[in-house]
């Protein structure tokens, strides 16, 4: 099995960039994938969205309407560049400004050797004004060439055959990129392609190795038995991996796809996880699923009074998945208390059959100390931003906190070493009233949750007189930390 680190950097890697002009908001998703071939050994794609209707355009040569976006990509080693691609994107060209109602993609690759790299990508939109972004990210790229390694996850919107080799083929196939990390119900399938490297090395030629592919749940880790697919391989140099999952029956909320390698003796030797979001409301949560759950002789049977149940209920939330909040905001107000116990021992006995009411004893201890820390008299301590993340991820490694800056709201940054196999996440809380304790979430890099490319402009803008981001400058209000608080990484 791969490290954290390892998991991560071989897998997807996704990040919203939205920059707010005079006009319109750029709005573009980067993805990226590792992969390795016999003849350029590891490369890396980058796979980039932008929506159309967050872009201006402008009459061409041939008196239609397009858009052009530049796009900056760099590699650098010890600010040493090692690779670096700058390029005009095009939009599709459109006879009318108002059907600017799609995505246009691009898929770039970079031979970059095993290590790892600052990758910095700026967009601007060339007919906008203040529409340049620009962040840098770190990237792992690791290449065994000793173990059985999955290359990174890419997901899928289309596959056909290859009839003339371009840079979507690989394996006989061209594959159209799913550059998002979110599908909405209108998309059934979820299409995704991976390869296996050194197989053949590790287990001999031609050797029956399986691969499989399932859907867990991002909040407890537990496989969805519905959605789990196995294939029989013989090992080779590089093994393809495409495969899809239907996916409309799939509920509503955060998700890890996931691929293992297994050996003839059902040995782990390689996995790798994906992470997306769904939303599909039309599948809701079934109060009938709950009617086959027997609490007597259950640590639950001793909850009897209602309303103590019903806040026992409201504070899972926070680790609770999409589907179980949907019950917990639609019912749990409306429900009988045996309905109440029913989906409460069903909550426990899906993250332990075995040790149920051990785990949630852990987590009310937990409960009561987020609400001393962060309750107040109108709010209990799990239903503010910081007690929900504390419940959901545990105790910060460290907290940077600020109070008295002439030129920003109080505010704190958290930090986390490790994060659900992710490192080195952070979150920006801010209070907006000044007084009392009740911090807004601003903005993480956590997968799965809120991305805000402006957040130290929002977080600034309390002395801020204009309404026009271009006026607006953050970097030289004597005494601000923040952008030493975000980028001291621990």
């Amino acid at each position: 099995m791969k490290t954290i680190i390892k998991s991560i950097a071989l897998g997807l890697f996704l990040l919203l960039m939205s920059v707010q002009s005079n006009a319109k908001t750029l709005q573009a998703m980067l993805s990226y994938a590792t992969f390795w071939s016999p003849a350029n050994n590891s490369y890396l794609e980058t796979y980039l969205a932008v929506s159309g209707n967050s872009i201006a355009c402008v009459k061409n040569a041939s008196n239609k309407y397009q858009g052009t976006i530049e796009v900056t990509m760099i590699f650098k080693q010890n600010d040493v560049v090692k690779d670096f691609k700058k390029f005009n994107l095009l939009s599709p060209e459109i006879e009318d400004t108002l059907n600017s109602d799609f995505n246009f993609i691009d898929q770039q690759r970079f031979a970059l050797p095993s290590g790892i790299y600052d990758f910095e990508i700026t967009i601007a939109d060339l007919n906008q004004k203040g529409s340049k972004f620009s962040t840098v990210e770190k990237v792992n790229i690791s290449f065994s060439e000793s173990k059985i390694v999955l290359s990174g996850t890419q997901l899928v919107e289309s596959v056909k055959p290859t009839t003339d080799v371009t840079i979507l083929s690989k394996s006989g196939y061209d594959l159209v990129p799913y550059v998002f990390d979110f599908y909405p119900e209108n998309i059934k399938k979820l299409t995704f392609y991976a390869e296996i490297y050194n197989a053949q090395k590790v287990l001999g030629d031609k050797e029956a190795f399986l691969v499989s592919a399932f859907i867990e749940s991002f909040e407890t880790g537990k496989a969805l038995s519905n959605f789990l697919t196995n294939k029989r391989e013989a090992a080779k140099l590089v093994n393809p991996v495409l495969m899809n999952f239907d996916i409309s029956k799939l509920p509503s909320g955060n998700y890890n796809l996931v691929i293992e390698v297994r050996d003839k003796k059902n040995q782990l030797l390689e996995t790798n996880k994906t992470f997306f979001q769904r939303s599909n409301p039309s599948v809701q949560f079934e109060i009938s699923d709950l009617s086959s759950v027997a609490v007597e002789n259950t640590f639950v049977a001793k909850y009897s009074n209602i309303d103590t149940l019903r806040d026992y209920v409201k504070s899972l939330s926070p680790i609770a998945t999409e589907s179980e909040r949907g019950f917990i905001r639609s019912y749990v107000k409306s429900s009988d208390i045996t309905t109440l116990q029913q989906f409460f021992l069903s909550f426990w006995l899906n993250r332990s059959a075995t040790e149920p009411m051990k785990l949630w004893f852990e987590y009310n201890t937990q409960v009561e100390s987020c609400d001393r820390m962060f309750g107040m008299k109108v709010k209990k301590g799990y239903e503010t931003d910081r007690g929900r993340v504390y419940l959901q991820y545990g105790p910060p490694n460290s907290i940077d906190e600020s109070k008295s800056e002439p030129w920003a709201y109080p505010y704190q940054i958290w930090q986390y070493y490790t994060l659900k196999n992710q490192s080195n996440k952070k979150f920006v809380f801010y209070n907006t009233n000044f007084a009392g304790n009740d911090y807004e979430l601003l903005h993480s890099d956590a997968l799965g949750e809120v991305y805000n490319s402006q957040w130290q402009l929002m977080l600034h803008s309390k002395m801020e007189p204009t309404n026009n981001p271009d006026q607006r400058d953050v970097t030289p209000h004597w005494g601000s930390k923040s952008s030493d608080y975000w980028n001291n990484r621990k």
